[in-house]
């Protein structure tokens, strides 16, 4: 499958951040005239949290129409400080009117990472129906190539039939959407920034190098948004 892919650089990290809040309302405004409703899955990570927190005092955005979920949450209670949901609930969602009953973090309660991961699954065919297509799909990537919590070498990304599963880092569960249900973002936005990835963003985008992030092929387009240190190591740039 052919994906249509374009790489975006910025300056600065505060030109990263301000590119993404008028991405992400471009985007909600079309979705919402399209279809009623923008639904967004977000990323955890401190690069998304200055997004957040940006976003929390944009007013041009149609808050009460967007639909919020997650890629992926480890699994702590959502007050815990590691918490994805707890911290866009704190550095984004506190402040703008969205309805909690249009709010989809995922469970962490039952003591059984299965049974949840099961759960948000079910959660989510209640909404999309055949297929979770979301609107504006934010991803970062790790130092090792990782996104959402599909780490290299894990199980968790030889998993295809279902649109969740368990992964793991340090032996500690992580709940996540496998690619089946990335990949049916109608966009996804691949959020990163800083030079300590700048090595890894140029091998991925220029090598074959079987790492998960290279799994990302959404159905629709796939926008890489990167601040100058990240980009630093491109050779176009």
């Amino acid at each position: 499958m052919m994906v249509q892919r374009a790489i975006q650089v910025y300056a600065t990290l505060d030109d990263l951040v301000l590119a993404g809040v008028a991405l992400w309302r471009e985007m909600s405004r079309a979705a919402v005239a399209a279809h009623g409703c923008f639904r967004v899955a977000l990323a955890g990570g401190s690069t998304p949290k200055r997004l957040y927190a940006a976003l929390a005092k944009e007013h041009g955005i149609p808050w009460e129409s967007t639909w919020v979920f997650w890629g992926d949450e480890r699994y702590v209670p959502p007050d815990h400080p590691d918490s994805n949901a707890g911290m866009a609930q704190a550095a984004l969602l506190n402040h703008v009117p969205i309805p909690k009953k249009q709010i989809f973090p995922w469970p962490t309660h039952s003591g059984d990472p299965w049974l949840d991961a099961a759960a948000y699954a079910a959660t989510l065919r209640h909404v999309f129906g055949d297929s979770p297509t979301w609107d504006l799909l934010l991803l970062g990537m790790g130092d090792d190539g990782h996104t959402a919590s599909l780490f290299p070498g894990t199980a968790a990304v030889q998993v295809q039939n279902t649109w969740t599963t368990v992964g793991e880092k340090g032996g500690d569960p992580r709940l996540t959407l496998t690619f089946a249900a990335l990949n049916a973002a109608r966009c996804a936005v691949i959020w990163v920034a800083g030079s300590g990835k700048a090595k890894r963003v140029q091998e991925v985008l220029s090598q074959a190098v079987g790492l998960p992030i290279q799994g990302i092929k959404p159905q629709g387009s796939l926008i890489w948004m990167l601040d100058g240190e990240a980009a630093a190591a491109l050779p176009w740039v």
